[in-house]
């Protein structure tokens, strides 16, 4: 099988077009972050700059090493599905690395601008501004570069330099407002979350006969479940096959109406605001007192956990679990040790294949869990090409904080790798574990005439487990 994706012809600018809303006021308040942007921001850029470059010094050393040599050039989906060169990682990357090479080396500094120095302008700022919100951070790019370079991180790097003068982006920042305001980031106040799982419940008892509770607040569970608030509101089917599981494993378990929400958008904008997030998932089993916490279905939650719970919130040893675990590690291991009746051919009008989120494949190489409960719950699964899946997956086409409707041509030209990918399998089910994925995967799918249900991993469960 060939690789379903084809390099594009270069089309300069072809996506300079697409740019994300800025943030308003009163989101950027309640996030610590000017209000709009400052008057002086560049020296504000400059002097945040060199904060970064002291406080990372993987951004140096990446700004500092690139050969361009074009190894990345094809690798990322927004130059696949664009072909416009700014989108290479390597090009995209440049747009930081000049201004660092006119302001933080000694030829910059004797020499001022060259074809490798460039001046911090508002031309400068509104192409970092459109073109660091066209990587989804997925970290495809690193895994292709012979030096390791990490253009995520640099993008990463160029948002928070942004944000501190006050440029920032409106669905970035007002899901992380909303976080502090409902304890989400859809913004479902507590009343209505206990509303949503009592119909759940009720839903259940009407349709499958079973008596399954989805409990909320509940103090001296077993587990606290962080899922994605989309799964209590939108994926319910997601939220329904976790209680399932934990009904039929006899596991006692909460949600919490503090912190209801896994998905962590400070990493796509500051680490302040990644801490903070972190902090209420741990503040919320601190006051709930249970014994482990679960990260649900999604992608950037459960790896922002991973990677930074403990090293900017601090150690979790008052858990029996004293790290950021995974729902699919513990279904994984329920469903080796026999623990649930299922029926398989509850799937069996599904060909089911799997999307690896990028955030939980290549970045925390997270990816036997998930298939070994789809292989535990259906007959018909099939692998997408090898060099699209795994380390190598494709991203969605909306992580990184790009789930924004204006920037919709964006978003589907940077899904098409992974429609292609899928189309060539012949699946109708598409699973994946996260749900930025399962936002943008349907309108993927639609858009590339792609036919094939997305859903979780957890609503396959659902549908085989016998519970009476």
């Amino acid at each position: 099988m060939r690789t379903p994706v084809p390099v594009p012809e270069i089309r300069i600018g072809a996506s300079g077009h697409q740019h994300c809303h800025p943030a308003k006021a009163k989101d950027m308040v309640k996030i610590d972050l000017p209000a709009e942007r400052l008057e002086n921001w560049k020296d504000v850029m400059l002097k945040k700059m060199a904060e970064v470059l002291d406080n990372y010094r993987s951004v140096r050393l990446f700004l500092d090493i690139c050969v361009k040599c074009g190894a990345c050039a094809d690798k990322c989906q927004f130059f696949l599905g664009t072909g416009d060169p700014k989108n290479m990682p390597v090009a995209r990357a440049d747009l930081l690395r000049k201004v660092y090479k006119r302001y933080f080396t000694l030829g910059g500094k004797l020499w001022g601008r060259t074809n490798e120095a460039e001046e911090l302008n508002e031309a400068v700022l509104q192409e970092w501004f459109t073109y660091f919100y066209q990587c989804s951070e997925c970290r495809r790019c690193s895994i292709f570069c012979p030096y390791g370079i990490d253009t995520a991180e640099i993008t990463m790097a160029a948002r928070e330099i942004m944000a501190a003068a006050g440029v920032a982006t409106k669905y970035v920042t007002e899901v992380v407002a909303k976080v502090y305001d409902a304890g989400n980031n859809l913004g479902i106040w507590p009343a209505a979350w206990k509303y949503n799982c009592a119909f759940l419940e009720e839903d259940l008892k009407e349709t499958e006969g079973v008596d399954i509770k989805f409990p909320v607040d509940e103090v001296g569970a077993e587990v606290l479940l962080i899922p994605p608030s989309a799964d209590n509101f939108v994926n319910t089917d997601t939220m329904i096959g976790y209680a399932k599981m934990f009904h039929a494993a006899g596991i006692s378990w909460t949600t919490s109406t503090y912190c209801n929400e896994g998905g962590n958008f400070g990493l796509f904008l500051n680490y302040t605001n990644l801490k903070k997030t972190n902090n209420r998932i741990l503040e919320a089993a601190r006051q709930l007192r249970v014994k482990k916490i679960y990260w649900g279905e999604c992608g950037h939650a459960w790896r922002a956990g991973l990677a930074f719970t403990t090293t900017l919130s601090g150690a979790m040893d008052f858990l029996e679990i004293p790290y950021p675990a995974h729902i699919c590690d513990l279904t994984s291991e329920l469903i080796s040790k026999g623990a649930f009746k299922i029926d398989r051919s509850a799937n069996d009008e599904f060909l089911v294949t799997y999307h690896d989120p990028c955030n939980v494949a290549r970045a925390a190489g997270y990816v036997e869990p998930p298939r070994n409960i789809i292989k535990a719950v259906c007959n018909h699964f099939v692998e997408m090409h090898r060099d699209t899946i795994r380390e190598k997956t494709f991203c969605c086409g909306a992580g990184g904080g790009l789930l924004a409707d204006e920037i919709m041509e964006i978003r589907m030209a940077g899904g098409q790798p992974r429609a292609e990918a899928c189309r060539a399998t012949g699946a109708n089910y598409l699973a994946t574990i996260c749900a930025i994925c399962k936002a943008n995967l349907p309108e993927v799918m639609k858009h590339h005439r792609v036919t094939c249900e997305v859903g979780g991993v957890h609503d396959l469960l659902g549908r085989a487990l016998i519970l009476r």
